[in-house]
């Protein structure tokens, strides 16, 4: 028995060390990948030496002699930071993920060939101007200076990624920035989807309840428009729900998780120290690392730092000395879906306005790791590409004998936003960035503007210059064989909405309507938020003049408009009412709930029950207003939209309707069907955070879930790659956390502000940034996550162009010199 012992406890022992010994190993060869700050390089073609001096919280300001020398070592540091999120981003745009992720991507990467981003970002290099081609070209070669560092210098493949995927990077080519610009384009719109909806939704509900469901911004006046059985009469209703893959490698998402932000600025009169201030912070889906990226570049033109995105040259959101901007997406109408209908007789063909025509036909084949390749025919109409039935779930509303293609802004060979975001970056004044922002094509974003004398917003990116009696006034698909249904080019910039210096000496956008214009010059009829600008109102006209803490407070609000304003509509007949129930009863946990409920003040705080309560018993009122009508469908609204409940509980246009369950005898009442809703919530609640509702706690359901999407579902890897952090907001608060809207954890905070920044013109070293993860892609690095607790807290770090103060607390500094 004791020698038995023994023999188990040295095999034992021999699997520890050897355990250990591979743990070692494997972080040798993992930790190569690892940059070292104080390296420096010799680089051929270099014009002059070039210094990297990397802050303390490894922010890269970079110093050269001239623009192109600069643009190179930004490349440089992306590549050493984000080589592996920035190839993944490349392969997502080319449709080639399933050369190394296999048959989980062949659906996205067909999709993305249909598209052909890649090649029309091919095209639009010539497009650009010769200062942003040369810029393209030197951030090239410093991506490719460092993949070269890695393929001669055995750094650990790159990244930790590379060891579990192919290894093999092709060089970085000016096309690859546009892609990636171009892929962000299609992430920020989502105007095809609602269209699929909103003709989905027209054939299964009348007129009145259908704008009940899908409302538009209070008080704006629309024309009537036809339902979609009037437009394509043989297509029928479907309850089941719009497919969308559930697949963090998709670039294709939800319609709720399209591009957000927000951004304000004061003039110097409505600014404590007399200089402008301006805040943005942009929305997009989290991940580990986040997509930002700090940097300072020292152009020709002078400093400019701000948040980048690996893969592009571009200062997206920043300032320079005299001048700020930022971007919110504009939600301009971009996309639309067009019924192509195929000649019976020649499938090759379809109707225009000038009879029978070719398809523009092509193939393509998809290398699939460890599968037969697969080859796609795409297929382009004069309005666009030919849509599988499958993307956006346009197969639903498609009749036999027929085809869905897509018209879109970003689908063109010749797009210049490459070219306008550089010189806005180099602009020296409000006036010179409007004019820049002349020759941005998509994403379509309102630019907030700030120098030092005044601000400005304006609308840049192109908008569709659609006919006046185009049908459903572009709303739903339309046949795409009537010219009253086809684009005429876009429209001039000047139309698109522009405030310079406004009376009030304020301006902000939160993805709000922006203009209140009758179609065609509508700009948009769904926009991205009804609620946040109304609290951004009343905390900026609570103070006649504005300091960098007043917008920093703005910034991380997280008082809710929507609670206040209907969960009183909501519990009207139930608070402060009923008889004292015993304990342990629902009637006793509902009256906890409502006692809570009325004492709060809305504030979506992550440390508080009453937001879990809150959001759960909005959430399950809808669903029981809706599910009897639409069926699954219902999932198609996850979210409490405050619109919607608002209109239901007010009984505006006789909305209180939707409280009869229309599949039941009885004529059920809407207090009858709050308060039953509650009582789901409640055990929803309790089954998954015990029956004591004092301890429940908000952030432990709104998690901010910034997962890396390749290495973030595998076991074990994900506690190493996985950042995940309790949260206050929500949906509709400044401070905005984006819940998930289903599965076992609805309430996680999936999309908000990745990056923050701050920039006051009293005293521009004052102003502040942060991202919501960290500078670094490689999971063994301190700076992988050391922002997040700071961005979790609602703290800032200094943005500063003053040299003397990057190297004083410099974690490395990397010399570039000319090869002899």
């Amino acid at each position: 028995m004791i020698r038995t012992f023994r023999w188990l406890f040295r095999i034992f022992t021999g699997l520890v060390i050897l355990g250990l010994a591979a743990l070692a190993v494997g972080y040798w060869f993992l930790s190569r990948s690892l940059p070292d700050y104080s390296e420096d390089f010799t680089l051929e073609g270099l014009s002059a030496p070039v210094e990297i001096v990397r802050n303390s919280n490894d922010v890269p300001h970079i110093f050269g002699q001239t623009d192109e020398d600069v643009f190179r070592a930004l490349g440089f540091a992306h590549a050493q930071d984000r080589l592996w999120q920035m190839t993944l981003m490349r392969r997502t745009a080319q449709g080639r993920l399933s050369e190394i992720f296999g048959s989980r991507t062949v659906a996205t990467d067909a999709m993305m060939r249909r598209l052909d981003l890649y090649g029309l970002a091919q095209q639009s290099v010539s497009a650009q101007d010769d200062v942003t081609q040369r810029a393209l070209r030197a951030y090239a070669q410093g991506v490719n200076d460092w993949i070269r560092q890695v393929n001669e210098k055995a750094r650990g493949r790159g990244a930790p990624q590379f060891f579990l995927f192919s290894n093999e990077i092709a060089a970085w080519q000016p096309a690859d920035s546009i892609a990636i610009l171009k892929l962000l384009a299609l992430q920020m719109t989502s105007k095809a989807s609602e269209e699929v909806l909103r003709a989905r939704m027209s054939l299964i509900l009348p007129d009145d309840r259908l704008h009940d469901i899908l409302p538009d911004d209070p008080g704006q006046a629309v024309m009537a428009l036809p339902r979609y059985s009037d437009l394509v009469p043989d297509v029928g209703p479907d309850y089941d729900p719009i497919r969308v893959a559930d697949d963090p490698l998709s670039p294709f998402k939800a319609r709720a998780f399209a591009g957000a932000s927000n951004a304000w600025a004061a003039s110097p009169a409505r600014s404590t120290a007399g200089g402008s201030l301006l805040a943005n912070d942009p929305h997009l889906p989290f991940s580990a690392p986040t997509i930002w990226y700090l940097a300072r570049l020292q152009l020709r033109s002078g400093g400019v730092i701000g948040g980048t995105i690996p893969g592009l040259p571009l200062i997206l959101s920043g300032r320079s000395d005299g001048l700020g901007w930022g971007l919110t997406t504009a939600y301009v109408d971009d996309q639309d879906l067009h019924l192509e209908q195929v000649n019976p007789d020649q499938t090759d063909e379809y109707r225009t306005p000038d009879g029978w025509k070719p398809f523009r036909t092509e193939r393509s084949i998809i290398q699939i790791k460890d599968a037969a390749p697969e080859t796609v025919t795409l297929r382009w109409t004069d309005n666009g590409p030919v849509l599988p039935a499958s993307q956006w779930d346009v197969g639903t509303i498609t009749p036999p004998g027929h085809v869905m293609s897509l018209s879109w802004t970003g689908l063109s060979g010749a797009d210049t936003s490459m070219t306008a975001a550089l010189h806005l970056m180099m602009s020296a004044t409000v006036a010179d960035a409007i004019e820049a922002g002349r020759r941005f094509v998509a994403p379509a974003q309102n630019l907030m503007l700030a120098d030092r004398d005044g601000i400005a917003m304006q609308t840049v990116g192109a908008v569709p210059l659609r006919n006046a009696a185009m049908q459903a006034q572009a709303r739903m698909p339309t046949p795409g064989w009537d010219p009253l249904n086809r684009w005429a080019g876009t429209a001039p910039y000047e139309d698109n909405p522009r405030d310079v210096a406004p009376p009030s000496g304020i301006l902000g956008n939160t993805n709000n309507k922006t203009v209140d214009r009758p179609f065609p010059n509508h700009v948009s009829f769904d926009w991205g938020d009804t609620q946040r600008i109304r609290r951004w109102l009343t905390l900026m006209d609570a103070r006649e003049v504005h300091t960098r803490e007043s917008f920093i407070e703005a910034q991380q609000d997280t008082v809710s408009p929507t609670m206040r304003e209907i969960l009183p509509l909501m519990g009207a007949d139930l608070w402060f009412t009923g008889e004292p129930a015993p304990d342990g009863t629902p009637e006793r946990l509902r009256q906890r709930a409502l006692e809570m409920l009325a004492n709060w003040n809305g504030e979506m705080n992550e440390h508080m029950p009453e937001p879990l309560i809150a959001e759960a018993w909005l959430v399950a009122v809808q669903d029981r207003l809706i599910r009897d009508e639409l069926g699954p469908m219902a999932d198609e609204f996850a979210r409490a939209d405050p619109v919607f409940l608002d209109r239901v509980f007010r009984n505006t246009d006789g909305a209180g309707v939707w409280c009869d369950v229309v599949q039941s005898a009885p004529v059920e009442t809407c207090s009858e069907i709050v308060k039953e809703s509650l009582d789901a919530a409640l055990i929803w609640l309790s089954e998954k955070y015990g029956k004591n509702l004092e301890s429940w706690r908000w952030g432990d359901a709104h998690q901010a879930t910034h997962d890396d999407p390749v290495l973030g579902s595998l076991p074990m890897l994900r506690y190493l790659v996985n950042i995940r952090q309790s949260t206050s907001g929500g949906d509709d608060t400044l401070n905005r956390g984006v819940t998930k809207g289903y599965g076992r954890d609805p309430f996680q905070n999936v999309h908000g502000a990745g990056y923050r920044g701050v920039y006051d013109f009293a005293d521009p070293d004052s102003s502040v940034f942060i991202t919501s993860t960290g500078q670094s892609g490689h999971p063994l690095s301190r700076f992988y996550d050391d922002q997040g607790g700071l961005w979790r807290r609602g703290e800032y770090i200094p943005m500063s162009l003053d040299p003397a103060l990057a190297r004083a607390a410099a974690v490395g500094i990397t010399h570039l010199t000319p090869a002899p």
